[in-house]
């Protein structure tokens, strides 16, 4: 895993060197004259580019960073092979300067390409995006091929016919090739603009910004919103907002989402919900306007600023996690009109934070979005493995050292899970893991290797113990008795994994093609989804709900029940890991206040420097935890209480701290959630009619 990076440089940096040695090539080629070098250079030089775009297009960033980009290439390719032409007797000075003359007007009209692209990319950037609303009464058209819109793939394609012409002349000096050749590049890239601007027509041209805007307040009128789910954020915090999506869409009010950057509406999980994104501030104060009383914020950001400027609506913050971590006491939780919490803890936490949230604003919902979490129903059978989970946080924003064990702990740690042959790890790092701290990003490489290596080493010795059972298993069965249940049981053990990896794949395409539904070709832009998603698909969610079920329950079944599994993206999902472990080891975060929904045993990694009686003074989520030092050498006891629930001393504390992180079950969180939301809103309202 650590060597992958390195290769992957150093793959790309011989690519580029051989592209270089190519183009310097052809100049020596061009310049003495010499036909078959300036031809084989030229050829394999384009022929490399093109495969470099097709099938590792990242290899040619560091080349676009330094705006040597497909059209510089494509340039200078071509301005050698011309110089080589005018060292050439049999070509004419008149064939030259029409060859001359075609390639300019082809460069011509893919630069007026380019400019007519930037202007069908405004025309059809509204100020509105959508999704699950009617969008019918708009224009909305399909979007242009992403030939004509993307210059990294129009230029080497069209520029094909030019250059192979040229060197065809170059290398049977016969000038026609060079003139077929650049004249079908010049149709392409004329044809290509002409194409293009067709979307500029009225019949294709979209609607302006004062249509769109009108039509999205006909339909702020007419849907009459009254709780909104408000998410502003970058690449990889989606998952922030669709841990709600669930919650929101239980609610009996007409809920919408409301996001700010584009991107995000489709990063959004599949939803039955109205999602509106309004990228600009001055269409975002249209919803002072509208009915919407109530917005939930699961995350501060800094266009939240913005929205809560907006005098008829009540403002609820509900995080995205709780945890002992300072980010669950942020100062700025203070600008809402109320914190939604899940229990007495984190309210007792914001009163000992003192950062200005009023005791009187803080409102204990519970945590809906827990109930897929099984709760604990025993320890792991005698004969079988005790499931593991480590999932650490990242790194954070500052240095501390507490933050996460993945720098000071993670490696131990893993090596003395992997060291008990009771112990089937399953590893989930943060996805963020690395993103502030390469050395975390290191050291979490490492982990991965330490699991993988592991895993293929018991691989190996399974299949090498179950391969005489496999080639005796017809004269085990005859022989009867329990040796041949074991032996049979192994020869069948292969074809079983056959069929559950097949499962999965079917399952897994599935879940797919119900995730990208109504999202269009692949080709298309944000307002060609919008046209597609322009109305919810009744019981699409339920749908997408099931298939997530049946997938993770194939997932599951197709790997090894003592295999170890590095798990990184977002399937399976941390909650479905939860229901399939039997003890969860992580650091001071939001993780271990969600796993305490199943009470199930768990531990936290003290990397903090301070005894474990401060640490767990200072982090109430530790109370009914074992705390693990960076050497881990808590472990075996802590592995002996999971097997011997007797040994197990910490089952009440967990049941206890459990009603104070998460508060009570009865009535539900999503009972407790909905009085919230109707209280707020009244508020909302009353202050409004005042």
């Amino acid at each position: 895993m650590a060597a992958g990076p390195t290769l992957r440089r150093g793959v790309q940096g011989l690519a580029l060197g051989a592209l270089l040695l190519l183009f310097c090539a052809q100049l020596v080629g061009a310049q003495l004259p010499n036909g078959p070098l300036l031809c084989l250079a030229g050829g394999i030089g384009l022929a490399l580019d093109l495969a470099l775009r097709r099938w590792w297009p990242s290899t040619l960033v560091p080349l676009a960073r330094v705006r040597c980009d497909e059209t510089v290439r494509q340039l200078i390719r071509d301005l050698l092979i011309v110089l080589g032409l005018a060292h050439l007797a049999e070509v004419s000075t008149a064939v030259r300067l029409l060859l001359v003359a075609g390639l300019l007007a082809s460069y011509a009209a893919h630069f007026l390409t380019r400019a007519v692209a930037v202007l069908v990319r405004r025309s059809r950037t509204l100020p509105v995006l959508t999704r699950n609303i009617d969008t019918s009464g708009l224009r909305l058209t399909p979007a242009p091929p992403r030939l004509l819109t993307g210059a990294h793939r129009r230029m080497p394609l069209f520029a094909v016919p030019g250059t192979v012409g040229m060197l065809a002349t170059v290398a049977t000096e016969r000038a026609a090739w060079g003139l077929l050749g650049v004249g079908v590049s010049l149709l392409l890239f004329t044809g290509g603009a002409l194409r293009l601007a067709s979307w500029l027509l009225p019949a294709r041209r979209p609607p302006g910004e004062e249509e769109v805007l009108t039509w999205f307040q006909g339909w702020l009128d007419s849907y009459k919103p009254q709780v909104g789910l408000y998410f502003s954020g970058g690449s990889g915090t989606a998952y922030q907002a669709n841990m709600w999506l669930s919650t929101m869409a239980a609610l009996t009010n007409n809920t919408m989402v409301v996001l700010r950057e584009r991107a995000m509406v489709q990063q959004l999980a599949p939803t039955e919900l109205p999602v509106v994104c309004l990228p600009k501030v001055v269409h975002l104060m249209r919803l002072e306007h509208s009915t919407l009383r109530v917005l939930i914020h699961p995350a501060n950001a800094p266009k939240t600023s913005q929205v809560l400027r907006i005098p008829t609506i009540k403002h609820a913050f509900v995080n995205h996690g709780e945890s002992d971590k300072l980010s669950s006491c942020n100062p700025y939780a203070k600008v809402y009109d109320q914190v939604w919490v899940a229990g007495p803890a984190a309210r007792e936490r914001y009163a000992l934070a003192d950062v200005g949230v009023d005791d009187r604003d803080v409102v204990e919902v519970g945590r809906p979005q827990l109930a897929p979490i099984h709760s604990y129903t025993g320890p792991p059978p005698a004969d079988g493995p005790v499931s593991v989970l480590y999932a650490p946080t990242w790194e954070g924003w500052t240095d501390d050292p507490g933050n996460t064990s993945v720098l000071l702990a993670g490696e131990q740690l893993v090596r003395a899970l992997l060291a008990d042959r009771r112990v089937r790890l399953l590893y989930k790092p943060h996805p963020m893991t690395g993103s502030v701290d390469p050395r975390a990003g290191a050291a979490d490489a490492r982990i991965r290797a330490l699991v993988q290596a592991a895993e293929t080493h018991r691989a190996a010795a399974a299949a090498s113990a179950a391969e005489p059972d496999r080639r005796g298993a017809a004269l085990l069965r005859r022989a009867g008795g329990p040796v041949a249940e074991r032996g049979a049981l192994a020869a069948t053990r292969a074809p079983h994994q056959d069929q559950t990896t097949r499962e999965l794949a079917k399952r897994t395409a599935r879940l797919d093609e119900l995730t990208n539904a109504g999202g269009g070709r692949p080709a298309c832009d944000d307002l060609e989804r919008m046209m597609w998603q322009s109305a919810p698909d009744p019981g699409r969610a339920e749908a997408v709900a099931a298939a997530a079920r049946a997938w993770r329950a194939a997932f599951w079944a197709a790997q090894p029940p003592e295999g170890h599994l590095v798990l990184t993206g977002p399937r399976p999902d941390l909650y479905s890991c939860f229901n399939q472990v039997d003890l969860l080891i992580s650091d001071v975060s939001s993780v271990v206040a969600d796993y305490l929904a199943g009470v199930k045993p768990y531990a936290v990694v003290n990397t903090s420097g301070l005894d474990e009686a401060e640490f767990r003074a200072a982090n109430p989520t530790v109370r009914a935890a074992t705390v693990l030092s960076p050497d881990a050498r808590e472990l075996p006891e802590l592995l002996a209480s999971v097997v011997d629930p007797r040994r197990d001393r910490l089952a009440k504390a967990r049941h206890d701290l459990r009603a104070f992180l998460l508060g009570p079950t009865d009535p539900p969180p999503q009972t407790r959630f909905q009085q919230a939301v109707d209280t707020l809103h009244t508020l909302a309202t009353a202050r409004r009619v005042r």
